[in-house]
């Protein structure tokens, strides 16, 4: 833990030219940004061994009405959406969640700064932290960045 996952419309996988974006780089800024973030007492908040960020494309997907109303308002009908879930393990202050949310939800609007402007797209983050009822984790990434 941390995960952050995203699930995205399949137009986002076109070239950029095309509508689409480089979701890789969206990834490692998202992943970077997971790792600034500090507690109230400076430490980083995030083990970089256990950050990850993933990225699922939707091989179906429908939006809103299907495109009438940005047709309509001369932004297209090509509507896109990216939903990013943070999942982290309990025990962070308040703080903590508006920090990681903030500088995930900056990382997120400076990547679709253009698309913002130019089409209709929806960009949802949630940060869940919830009691697990299982959680096992096996890991040979940890040992790469302790501190001995």
């Amino acid at each position: 833990m941390p995960h952050l996952v995203i699930l995205y419309s399949g137009n986002l996988d076109r070239p950029i030219a095309q509508g689409g974006t480089n979701m890789s780089a969206l990834c490692r800024g998202l992943a970077d940004a997971m790792l600034s973030v500090r507690d109230e007492q400076e430490r980083q908040v995030f083990p970089i061994g256990g950050t990850r960020v993933l990225a699922y494309p939707a091989a179906h997907w429908a939006i809103s009405d299907g495109g009438a109303a940005g047709e309509a308002v001369g932004k297209g009908g090509d509507y896109a959406f990216v939903y990013l879930n943070l999942r982290m393990g309990r025990g962070r202050s308040a703080a903590v969640h508006e920090r990681a949310g903030r500088a995930l939800e900056a990382m997120v609007l400076q990547h679709f700064e253009d698309q913002i402007k130019s089409r209709p797209i929806g960009l949802t983050l949630q940060i869940d932290e919830g009691p697990e009822v299982f959680d096992a984790k096996n890991s040979s990434l940890h040992p790469l960045f302790s501190k001995n």
